[in-house]
């Protein structure tokens, strides 16, 4: 069972999400961390910082997915594919930037709790997405 989860190349898409799920978590580890350095250290703008981060994460995110939760891919030019996770990556950005805004603004949350809520949305988003568009 665990060799099945962790090692063996899948289509099975519980399979992928679980293993994105991991993806995503060190992603996002990438992205928060460097959301907090640019805001507080760096004093950056907490959406501009937002930004910078999501793109850290989306980098992350792409290698890790690529080589080990999604081995078939439905297009050859791996440029090209990265251009297109990369759209659906900014897709993701926008609608990270709207939810921390509306979180943060309008329902007055600390802007890290507002990333966490946000978080949540865009994970859906880019799994499903990007599995049915460019993985097999």
């Amino acid at each position: 069972m665990i060799s099945t989860l962790l090692k063996i190349k899948t289509n099975n898409v519980f399979i992928q999400l679980f293993r994105y799920t991991f993806v995503g978590g060190i992603a996002f580890l990438g992205d928060f961390g460097t959301l907090f350095l640019l805001t507080e250290y760096f004093k950056i703008y907490y959406l501009t910082s937002a930004a910078f981060a999501f793109l850290v994460g989306i980098i992350i995110n792409y290698v890790l997915s690529i080589s080990w939760v999604f081995h078939e891919h439905k297009i050859d030019a791996q440029w090209v594919e990265f251009l297109i996770y990369g759209f659906i990556g900014i897709v993701g950005l926008g609608l990270n930037e709207f939810f921390i805004w509306f979180f943060t603004e309008k329902l007055h949350l600390y802007y890290l709790l507002s990333k966490i809520v946000s978080t949540g949305f865009v994970y859906f988003w880019n799994f499903f997405v990007r599995k049915f568009t460019l993985f097999c």
